[in-house]
């Protein structure tokens, strides 16, 4: 997968997905397949399949702040190579690019530096200055240099209450916030993951029989509630048999007197060195929150059983 944030290292012409496309949720995928069948129905052409987005994103420039993201760059880069996507091209937000008219924003960017013969976004989509153009627009202006634009309708599914709802990557993280995994996971369409450096901790884990990998993730990782988990961890993440189940807490771990989060993970019928390797844990089922137990005995009996549900699943 090429990262590109340099227009002089676009590869063009190019077929492109227009958006943020944080969480590669299942709506999201809808508007990236135009762009993946361009290429494989004839991979002997030079169109490149590519995604833009801007950085930073619109609403950090606009605020001042910043956005914790279901996937960060390098994780979003990783989801969109696996569904077929060759570069990423990152734009530059800035006054000049806000102040782009849609006319202009087609001309400049999607003309002259993207080349783009094919286009998709979702039927939601907005562009330009102050968000003035629509998806429509996006269609007819486009449509006079030739472009094909595919707009596509937005991804709902039923929830709990059989409602149809719309998928979102806000939607996402209300469920993460929550401890709802499993509605999160049917809206992004594969389990959400945690993916970091193993770092030395405190060891404490050590000291109670229950070793843990601590994990250090981009800081503008999106965290989900803080308790316990039931996970995969996965040693090497292009084979399935060394997937191994886990215990994960995430957290502040008040008993032991903890300040700071920590992303802390027991592989379970595991035992090795981890430091210094990268992980990736899929997240399977909110076990229980985060709380402060009596006694690090009574903490450890806890543990047990969190493990011994996992097994059991």
């Amino acid at each position: 997968m090429l990262i590109v944030s340099s227009p002089d290292q676009i590869k063009t012409p190019t077929a492109i997905a227009l958006g943020n496309f944080d969480g590669i949720h299942q709506g999201h995928q809808i508007v990236l397949q135009p762009i993946i069948q361009s290429f494989q129905v004839q991979p002997q052409n030079d169109l490149q399949p590519s995604v833009v987005s801007f950085t930073p994103h619109p609403r950090e420039f606009f605020s001042g702040g910043k956005l914790q993201l279901l996937t960060p760059i390098p994780e979003k880069a990783e989801e969109l190579s696996i569904l077929g996507i060759k570069q990423l091209i990152l734009l530059a937000f800035d006054r000049k690019m806000a102040s782009l008219s849609p006319q202009e924003f087609i001309e400049e960017i999607i003309v002259k530096q993207l080349q783009a013969k094919i286009i998709s976004v979702g039927a939601d989509f907005r562009f330009g200055y102050q968000r003035k153009g629509m998806a429509e627009d996006l269609k007819n202006i486009a449509g006079n240099f030739g472009i094909t634009v595919h707009l596509n309708s937005l991804h709902k599914y039923e929830d709990r209450d059989r409602q149809a709802v719309r998928v979102s990557s806000s939607l996402i993280r209300q469920a993460l916030s929550k401890g709802e995994i499993k509605q999160a996971n049917k809206m992004l369409g594969r389990p959400y993951s945690l993916m970091g450096k193993v770092v030395t901790g405190q060891q404490l884990g050590r000291t109670i029989g229950f070793p843990t990998a601590n994990l250090a993730l981009p800081p503008e990782k999106f965290l989900p509630r803080y308790g316990v988990y039931a996970v995969d961890v996965f040693l090497n993440q292009n084979l399935e048999q060394n997937i191994i189940k886990g215990v994960m807490n995430v957290g502040c771990r008040p008993t032991v007197a903890g300040e700071t989060p920590t992303i802390e993970v027991h592989l379970l019928n595991w035992s090795g060195d981890l430091y210094g390797r990268d992980l990736k844990v899929n997240l399977l089922q909110f076990l229980r929150p985060e709380q402060k137990f009596d006694s690090v005995e009574a903490l450890k009996q806890q543990i047990t059983q969190d493990c011994q549900a996992v097994l059991n699943n």
